[in-house]
């Protein structure tokens, strides 16, 4: 354990709630701004497509800055990253919200996507290096319940203040969470060294991830002609070239030693699934069933409540029984959940809201457990590392769920595909998580009776 938290004697949950409120500025973020484009572009005089990189402008340093924010982690002190982000993530805040031209607001939002980059690698950090291990479930449930509750709020909170207060307090309602983080950190993390800086090999991995991230993102959005099958080509050179790197090599190795793959497809599979179903969701109950926006935000309502009881839950079934089995319990009852949607002879607000709520019990049971599984795999001096590409999978998820649901309704695919489809991820979500319980079983097994054998001069006891 690093030397910043490596005397704590008690667990520091006030350094557990640090990272909750960090997952949920981090993914709120994501998502508030989306509902103020339109306000945006009216209030400065800019296309709408220009307005976007509001939105853009955040969600593109995120993804493509947290793996080098892993790399650098791995070996930087969390004290003054955490209070460092905070109040980058704050400021960046206040000036995008008092910026008086586009621009301004554009700089300000990339960014405030840096320091939300770090914020999501620090997420898993705090949360396990403040307790104890037997306590890990627990605390890692706190950040994954929150930060997609932040994802699904966002938006409804973002449209009541602007229809009272207007665009820019969209981008200031977080600022109170983040001066109370911060002085929560400041008070509980110990004093450490200075971070050093990142070095080139970060700052190269940072320039390729992130040509490759805004070429793929730029892509996704020119649906006709030759620019975006270009964008996408160049996207994937460029994550050719970064695999070819140190930092690529790192990333396979850390996954590699610790078997972890499958379970970063569960996470990408599953945040996928939710985000597509919860798009496709929200427009055909308004545009088919003719359902107010009101009522349909209150049936997708039932999701993020009962994920936020269920999440607790699962910490604590993970520290009794083991964060694997109940991972996969959790995944299967997500799939129960979106095929009871998917069979469903109607689709009323109230029979939506309480499949929808069975699968965010399956979600809740599932989030904390999955990260903790990956982070459990490393040693300390890669945790990191891992953390951050576990937010990555994650990420990808949800940025890959509406285009994957926008794709298939251009295709003619129907409303229930999405529900069959998320079934089906969820399904695979299991079966990934499952693969690798059997596979540690078998390795666990045949670790054993080599030793037996050794003890009992070559020969291997029976099964």
């Amino acid at each position: 354990m690093p030397r910043d938290l490596a005397g704590a004697k008690e667990e520091r949950w006030g350094l557990v709630a640090v990272a909750g409120i960090c997952s949920f500025l981090a993914m709120f973020d994501m998502s508030v701004v989306t509902v103020a484009v339109p306000d945006i572009a009216s209030g400065f005089g800019v296309p709408v497509h220009l307005a976007q990189w509001a939105v853009l402008g955040y969600q593109l340093p995120v993804v493509a800055l947290l793996l080098p924010a892993g790399r650098w982690l791995d070996r930087a002190p969390l004290r003054p990253v955490a209070l460092g982000a905070l109040a980058g993530f704050g400021l960046c805040g206040a000036v995008a919200a008092a910026a008086p031209v586009a621009a301004v607001l554009i700089g300000a939002r990339l960014l405030q996507g840096a320091c939300g980059a770090v914020l999501f690698v620090l997420m898993p950090l705090l949360a396990v290096r403040a307790v104890r291990p037997e306590m890990r479930g627990r605390a890692m449930s706190v950040p994954a319940t929150l930060g997609p509750l932040g994802a699904v709020i966002g938006p409804a909170l973002g449209g009541v203040l602007l229809d009272h207060w207007g665009w820019r307090a969209v981008l200031l309602v977080k600022l109170p969470l983040c001066a109370l983080a911060w002085w929560v950190a400041h008070r509980g993390l110990p004093s450490a060294g200075r971070p050093t800086a990142p070095g080139r090999a970060e700052r190269r991995d940072a320039a390729l991830t992130g040509t490759a991230v805004g070429a793929l993102l730029l892509g996704l959005t020119f649906t006709e002609g030759w620019v975006g099958p270009v964008l996408c080509g160049i996207a994937l050179v460029t994550g050719v070239v970064w695999a070819r790197t140190d930092g690529g090599r790192g990333v396979r190795e850390a996954l590699r030693t610790a078997r972890t793959g499958g379970v970063h497809g569960a996470v990408l599979a599953l945040a996928a699934a939710f985000a597509a179903v919860h798009f496709l969701l929200a427009v055909h109950l308004q545009r088919a069933e003719g359902v107010s926006a009101s009522a349909t935000g209150l049936a997708l309502l039932g999701f993020p409540a009962a994920m936020a009881v269920a999440g607790p839950v699962g910490g604590r079934l993970a520290d009794r029984y083991g964060a694997r089995p109940v991972a996969v319990a959790g995944a299967a009852l997500v799939a129960m959940g979106f095929g009871l949607l998917a069979t469903a002879g109607a689709w009323p607000p109230l029979q939506v809201g309480w499949r929808m709520a069975v699968a965010g019990l399956g979600m809740g049971l599932y989030g904390g457990p999955a990260q903790l599984m990956v982070l459990e795999a490393v040693g300390p001096e890669r945790m990191a590392t891992a953390g951050s590409t576990v937010q990555l999978a994650r990420s990808a998820g949800f940025a890959l769920g509406p285009a994957a649901a926008t794709a298939l309704g251009s295709l003619g695919g129907g409303a229930r595909t999405g529900p069959v489809l998320a079934t089906a991820a969820a399904l695979l979500t299991a079966a990934l998580l499952l693969r690798g319980t059997v596979r540690r079983d078998t390795v666990r097994r045949g670790t054993a009776k080599r030793g037996a054998a050794s003890a009992n001069g070559g020969s291997t006891p029976p099964s």
